[in-house]
């Protein structure tokens, strides 16, 4: 069997864990960031985070809000840490990211920020619902359940 080589290139800068627990997500779309050379460079060694961040459509472009992406201190022409960045969409996907945000209690939730096999910097956004409390409860019961159901598998082998 051929081993498939690791991809030099792949790399996850920044991954909103707490967004599966705090939401049900029901769709999610890889999406390009508009970002300024020292915002890369920063990404490059892994300064950021999107943990409190969102996503939002406004006059027809989807921008990224809240993402956090350290200064770059080498940098001659800084950035501002915390701005506004644009994401890059087709119309298509912008217009149906419009239409789900426009249902009761729908948002877009960035889940993972990552450089792809080619090196560009991708976001995943995913089209959430809020839970509830106790959906969340039910969702840490079925996890629990499922880490007690494979410890019994193992230990019966």
């Amino acid at each position: 069997m051929i081993q498939k080589k690791s991809d030099p290139n792949y790399k996850v800068i920044a991954e909103n864990r707490r967004a599966r627990f705090d939401y049900a997500i029901a769709d999610d779309l890889e999406c390009g960031i508009q970002l300024m050379g020292s915002e890369v460079k920063s990404l490059r060694i892994g300064q950021s985070n999107i943990a409190e961040s969102y996503a939002t459509v406004d006059n027809g472009e989807l921008w990224l809000v809240n993402a956090y992406i350290a200064p770059y201190e080498q940098a001659m022409f800084g950035h501002e840490d915390r701005r506004r960045r644009k994401l890059l969409v087709s119309r298509k996907e912008l217009s149906r990211l419009w239409s789900e945000t426009q249902r009761k209690g729908m948002t877009l939730v960035p889940l993972v920020m990552y450089f792809n096999h080619r090196g560009m910097a991708k976001i995943k956004i995913g089209i959430a619902k809020g839970k509830q409390a106790h959906d969340k409860r039910e969702s840490e019961a079925k996890r629990d359940w499922g880490r007690q159901k494979q410890r019994l598998l193992k230990d019966n082998r």
